[in-house]
């Protein structure tokens, strides 16, 4: 280049082009988040206005109010169930898909291989045939009202101007909504709340093959002493071992993936009767603890049916619905106020298979022998297929074998030919006093549930929800065979078996996933994973401090966070902690665990300290015996719900003969628990114990399912990330992901005085003006009211010739 020459440098002639191609990328991505955000504005759900509606048979009308919480105002039933379907079909479209494809099995044809084996375990129990088999079946009254919903779902879907996000991002259409997936939806809450493979009987048969059948009683009992039922009754723990008699270790593979999470236990409600109000009226307090996801699981609701003057049809119910089915889950309606807590009952038994000729299927039955039948499940990843061969005997499918290599078949309510009814969970919507109530809930058919009500004069009342099986001849704890006919099911409780508990002297109801009754009624219920019973000690407590309530009352109980199972392992690390001064890791700890403070608390590092004390001495044990399950099952330990129990006995007795393998001692044994959070607050605080915060890992973790795989979509659409009180032991039972997924608590006939949360919110679409309304009141427990607020939109359904034309 000579003097005067003024063009550009090598420099600046590369840095144009690479200028001109950023501002492209960025105008590329200005016009995708343009065109996004088009699209959520074209799948927005009609909020007002006026609509024709194909099937109405008189005028309805959808209104929200500024949190989004639908009230829906029709002539019948019939009609207010088209609407709802209409609203769920609007709002929950993608929520109500996944839930349809989880109990089918049909996951992976929309998410791909992710999902592959969870499809394989659910498919072997071929629940879309047995939805298909019960809408067949149903009652005429039962299928028209069905139909009603299954059509107003299809008819909120034709009103959208374009399908969720969800489905742009995977590439995917929805097929039209059926009745048999309103079925499918509610066996996805079976999945949920129960496992889909006898797991207590495949672990205790590991126990058993591994360490003899005393010690695997010890390990998997089914009390501790932290039971708090509400008949005060006491159950004698297994005897601890002399000695472990060791055995063969079984493969970790001999597990099978299961769906549900088995520590995922948190739910709670309780009741006081008019004594202990001031209206006179009982009061009822729910928080069902699940996966907390965007949107929530629920949708809320206020279904206002016929006309007050003289209708005796007339049905004015609030509370929230499962998107996918056309009833009032859980709420109130002026005369009773109803909830649910997972009751672990034993609802299903894991049957030994004799055969008689493997190769051939044959197998005993009592008085003979029968052929297995197989079944050929048609199952699609995205869109390469496979043929799943399902073996089905006469007491349900083989879904494993167990470590001492017998085939497990499943015997379970879920596969009961009327496993949903569909009417009855109608009827309670309408029920005017507990003991009407009480008689629904008996002979209803949904996941079995601790079903906690109150009526408005007053009276309180508990029994179990859905179908409970009548064994004979063994208790349902270990795996047996059914071949000879000594031990079986002789059919289902019938209502006048089945437990229930009306009008206690006491005035007061509770239940938290743990033992809620002894004597016989425990033999009839069985023990399917009862939780360890601190969370209902607790509600006790509390409830037996107070003799008058309000819904104000309960919401404090509902955010109670004080740890009173830790409080054992605190003392215990307190004293351990006093006995190593040496150890300056160690001796570092004493004053954050001296003044823990008994709550699980965000600013708490002793909560913290004491937690993963307590986490790694008990599942420490179970690990130095068992090993540590294979990765790809989704668990982590094979200690039980009830290992507090056995733990606590172990290590209060200590009993040479017991000293967990690889350890010198149980002094050595509880000194490296110690090491261990010594070493984590060397990784997680930089060795500085006032930076080891409970709430560094007490999070929300509140999330859309996609945003977990597809990080950038959190941006959009999760909520703001947050610390939050509570722990699995508090009566706030919290982690990350889980938690009360709705709270409430009020006095039928006094709605307007109840209080109500829900994380999550009610809207699916980023756009829409309510999106994660309500969540930020869900965090911080600040009350908000149990009915909908004013009108904020209306949107008016008038019948009409033809379905919505689509929008767009």
């Amino acid at each position: 280049m000579t003097m005067g020459d003024k063009r550009p440098g090598v420099a600046a002639r590369t840095a144009r082009p690479v200028l001109r191609l950023a501002l492209l990328l960025v105008l590329l991505l200005v016009l995708a988040a343009l065109a996004a955000w088009w699209h959520l504005g074209r799948s927005l759900p009609l909020l007002e206005g006026e609509l024709g509606m194909a099937g109405l048979s008189a005028p309805a009308r959808i209104s929200r109010d500024s949190n989004g919480v639908v009230t829906i105002e029709a002539r019948n039933r019939a009609d207010a169930a088209r609407a709802l379907g209409f609203v769920h079909g609007q709002e929950r479209l993608f929520q109500m898909d996944t839930l349809r494809r989880l109990a089918a099995g049909e996951l992976s044809e929309l998410m791909g291989d992710t999902t592959a084996d969870i499809d394989r375990r659910v498919r072997l129990h071929r629940f879309r045939a047995r939805a298909r088999a019960m809408v067949a079946a149903m009652p005429a009254e039962d299928r028209a009202l069905l139909d009603s919903y299954v059509a107003g779902v299809n008819q909120g879907r034709a009103a959208l101007g374009a399908l969720p996000y969800e489905y742009l991002l995977l590439r995917a259409r929805p097929e039209a909504w059926t009745a048999e997936d309103s079925i499918l939806a509610v066996f996805a809450m079976y999945l949920n709340l129960q496992p889909a493979t006898p797991q207590r009987e495949l672990d205790r048969a590991r126990a058993a093959k591994a360490l003899g059948d005393g010690m695997a009683a010890f390990l998997y009992p089914v009390t501790t002493g932290l039971d708090a039922p509400i008949d005060g009754s006491r159950l004698s723990p297994p005897p601890l071992p002399a000695a472990v008699m060791p055995m063969e270790m079984p493969p970790a593979t001999a597990t099978p993936l299961d769906v549900r999470l088995p520590e995922a236990v948190g739910s709670n409600n309780w009741a006081v009767g008019g004594a202990l109000t001031a209206s006179g009226a009982a009061l009822v307090a729910n928080d069902m603890h699940l996966g907390l996801d965007v949107p929530s699981i629920w949708f809320r609701a206020r279904l206002i049916v016929g006309s007050r003057a003289g209708d005796d049809a007339f049905m004015d119910a609030s509370g929230v619905t499962l998107p996918g089915t056309p009833f009032i889950v859980t709420g109130s309606n002026g005369h009773i106020a109803w909830g649910y807590t997972n009751s672990y009952i034993d609802t299903s038994d894991a049957v030994v298979i004799e055969w008689v000729d493997k190769t051939a299927g044959l197998y005993r039955v009592p008085g003979g022998t029968a052929r297995i039948e197989s079944l050929d499940e048609r199952l699609c990843i995205r869109d390469a297929c496979e043929i799943l061969t399902v073996r089905e005997t006469i007491w349900g499918p083989i879904v494993a074998e167990d470590a001492f290599g017998r085939s497990i078949a499943m015997r379970w309510t879920a596969h009961q030919p009327d496993a949903v009814r569909l009417g009855r969970a109608l009827a309670l919507e309408r029920a005017r006093s507990v003991a009407e109530a009480i008689a629904i809930a008996q002979t209803s058919a949904i996941p079995q549930q601790n079903f906690t009500v109150g009526d408005a004069l007053g009276n309180i009342g508990w029994t179990i929800i859905g179908q409970v099986p009548k064994r004979y001849g063994f208790d349902g704890q270990q795996a047996v065979s059914f071949a000879d006919g000594s031990k079986g099911w002789d059919g289902l409780l019938t209502p006048a078996e089945t437990p229930a508990v009306i009008n206690p002297p006491g005035h007061r109801i509770w239940t938290a996933n743990s033992r809620v009754m002894g004597g016989e009624a425990f033999e009839r219920l069985g023990d399917g994973g009862y939780d360890s019973g601190a969370r209902a000690g607790r509600i006790r407590d509390l409830l037996m401090a107070r003799d008058r309530f309000g819904p104000a009352d309960f919401l404090v109980i509902q955010l109670d966070d004080k740890s009173t199972r830790n409080m054992f392992w605190q003392q215990l690390m307190l004293a351990e902690l006093r006995k190593r001064p040496a150890d300056s890791r160690l001796s570092a700890m004493l004053a954050p665990v001296a003044a823990w403070g008994e709550h699980a608390r965000p600013d708490s590092t002793g909560y913290r300290m004491v937690q993963h004390f307590r986490q790694t001495l008990v599942e420490g044990l179970y690990e130095a015996w068992l090993g540590l399950p294979p990765e790809g099952t989704g668990r982590k330990t094979w200690a039980p719900s009830q290992a507090e129990g056995p733990a606590r006995r172990l290590l209060t007795e200590r009993p040479a003969a017991l000293i967990p393998p690889g350890h010198a001692g149980w002094d050595d044994y509880i000194e490296k628990a110690l090491l261990k959070v010594a070493e984590d607050i060397a990784r997680e605080a930089g060795g500085d114990p006032a930076r080891y915060r409970w709430g560094d890992v007490a999070v929300a973790g509140v999330s859309h399912p996609l945003a977990r795989a597809i990080r950038p979509l959190g941006w959009l659409v999760n909520p703001k990330e947050r610390e939050v009180p509570g722990d699995r032991t508090t009566v706030r039972a919290q982690a990350p992901g889980f938690g009360a997924s709705e709270r409430f608590a009020v006095s039928p006939g006094r709605e307007a005085e109840g209080l109500f949360h829900m994380p999550g919110g009610q809207a699916s679409n980023p756009r829409a003006p309510y999106y994660l309304a309500g969540h930020a009141e869900w965090v911080e427990g600040r009350a908000t009211p149990f009915l909908p607020g004013p009108a904020r939109w209306t949107l008016d359904l008038k019948p009409a010739a033809g379905a919505p034309a689509p929008r767009g």
